[in-house]
C-alpha cells in the first residue's frame, strides 16, 4: 500500500482568522487567481476542490472527498508548513527578518567568509540580482537577501564565485546561523548572464537546512521499516531526516514526471511525498496570476495519470503548505487555509471533512493507516467507514 502526498506549494484557500496580524487580509490564492484567469481545475474539481467550506463554488457530487486545514503553527513559511504536515507544530517558528538581518549577524557571517555583502533586505530572487547584478560584478561582493520564509539566501554570478565556493560560503553561514539565529534554511542562489545581457537563476540553487526538532511521520515511517520517497525539496525542508529515496526536481514538469513514474511502481509500502514548487517560487513571488494558473492547469493535467496509477488499496492526498496570492500588492507568503483533497479507489467518495484544525491531521491519519500509531480523528477512519 502506498500513500502519495502532493503538496502543491502556496495553493492557500482564503485567509485564516489571524490574517489580519500576517498582514494577509484579503488574501485568497486560489479565488483570485479564478478570478483574475478563469483557469477550469477540472480534476481537482472532481475531488472537491470547489466544494471546500469557504470556497463553496459547487455542490455536486465528486469522486474525492475534502477538507480545509488551518494552520496551527503562528507562521506561513515553508518549513513551518511541511514541518506541521509531517507531525511536528512548532511553538517558536524559526525567524524571519522582514526588516534584513542585524548588523551583528551580517559582521559575523563577512568576517567568517571574508566578504563584504550587498543588499541585506527582504526581496525577490530575480528582482534583486537584476537590480545588484552589475554592482556585485564590479564589486565581487555576494549579494544577501530574505523573505517571509525563515532563510538566508546568498547569490552570486557563476563569474565572480563557482559553484563550490558559493556552496562552502553557505556551508559557513549554516555553522554561524544556529542558537541565537536559527534560521530555517540557507540557500545558495547561483545566476549567470544570457546572450542578452540579462541575469538568470541557475538551477543549481542548494538548501542548508536544519534539522527537524523532533521525530516527523517520515523517521517514524522509516523505523517501522516502510519506504520514504521524497520528490522534490523535500529532502531540503527535512534536511534528508527520515528518507528512504529521494529524487531532486528541478522544475514542477521534473517532479510530475517523477511523481508519475514513483506513482506506477508496484514495490513500495509506505510514503511518496512530493513538493511542486513552481506555484510559490516561479510565479506567487513574482506576483504573476498567469503563470501561477498554468502551473496549477500542468499538475490538473495530470491528476487522471497519477490516479490511473493508483493500486486499489492505494490514497492520493493534495494540500499546500501555506499560500502565496499573486493578486495581492505583496510578494510575501500568505497566511491562508490550505485544501486538503483526498482520493482511493476504497474510500468513500464525496464526504465533506469540514475544516480541520492543524495540517498535523494529514501525519496522524497516515501514522494510523500503517497502524505506527493509534489517532482516532484520523480522516481514513471516516472515509473507510469505520466511524
Amino acid at each position: 500500500m502506498k500513500i502519495v502526498l502532493i503538496v502543491l506549494d502556496s495553493f492557500g484557500i482564503g485567509e485564516m482568522p489571524d490574517a489580519i496580524k500576517f498582514g494577509d487580509v484579503g488574501s485568497n490564492t486560489y479565488l483570485n487567481i479564478l478570478e483574475t484567469t478563469s483557469v477550469d481545475l477540472v480534476n481537482m474539481k472532481k475531488l472537491g476542490l470547489n466544494n471546500i467550506d469557504g470556497i463553496n463554488l459547487s455542490s455536486e457530487s465528486c469522486d474525492g472527498s475534502y477538507a480545509r486545514l488551518k494552520e496551527l503553527t503562528f507562521a506561513k513559511d515553508t518549513t513551518a508548513g511541511h514541518y506541521e504536515i509531517a507531525g511536528i507544530v512548532l511553538e517558536n517558528p524559526y525567524p524571519t527578518f522582514p526588516n534584513g538581518f542585524p548588523k551583528e549577524l551580517i559582521d559575523k557571517l563577512e568576517s567568517k567568509l571574508n566578504v563584504k555583502f550587498l543588499g541585506n533586505e527582504v526581496a525577490s530572487g530575480t528582482e534583486i540580482i537584476k537590480r545588484l547584478g552589475e554592482e556585485h560584478l564590479k564589486t565581487k561582493n555576494p549579494i544577501i537577501y530574505t523573505s517571509a520564509d525563515s532563510v538566508l539566501q546568498i547569490a552570486s554570478h557563476i563569474d565572480c564565485f563557482s559553484l563550490e565556493e558559493l556552496y562552502n560560503m553557505c556551508e559557513k553561514a549554516r555553522e554561524i546561523c544556529q542558537g541565537k539565529y536559527n534560521i530555517g534554511r540557507i540557500i545558495a542562489r547561483p545566476f549567470a548572464t544570457n546572450e542578452n545581457g540579462e541575469f538568470y537563476r541557475l538551477e543549481n540553487r542548494k538548501d542548508y537546512a536544519l534539522s527537524p526538532p523532533d521525530k516527523t511521520m517520515l523517521d517514524k515511517l522509516k523505523e517501522n521499516g516502510f519506504d520514504t520517497i521524497c520528490i522534490g525539496k523535500i529532502e531540503d525542508i527535512f534536511n534528508f531526516q527520515g528518507l528512504t529515496e529521494s529524487y531532486h526536481s528541478r522544475n514542477n514538469t521534473e517532479g510530475i514526471e517523477e511523481i508519475l513514474k514513483q506513482t506506477s511502481r508496484k514495490d513500495i509500502n509506505g510514503l511518496i511525498f512530493a513538493n511542486l514548487n513552481d506555484t510559490d517560487m516561479l510565479y506567487g513571488h513574482r506576483n504573476d496570476p498567469v503563470g501561477y494558473a498554468n502551473a496549477l492547469k500542468q499538475f490538473d493535467d495530470s491528476l487522471p495519470q497519477i490516479i490511473n496509477n493508483l493500486q486499489d488499496e492505494d490514497i492520493l492526498l493534495v494540500t499546500a503548505d501555506h499560500g502565496c496570492d499573486p493578486t495581492t500588492p505583496s510578494t510575501d507568503h500568505s497566511r491562508e487555509y490550505v485544501p486538503l483533497l483526498v482520493f482511493g479507489k476504497n474510500l468513500k467518495k464525496n464526504v465533506n471533512l469540514g475544516t480541520s484544525t492543524g495540517f498535523n491531521i494529514i501525519s496522524k491519519s497516515i501514522l494510523d493507516i500503517f497502524k505506527i500509531e493509534e489517532h482516532k480523528d484520523s480522516i481514513f477512519r471516516i472515509l473507510k467507514g469505520e466511524k
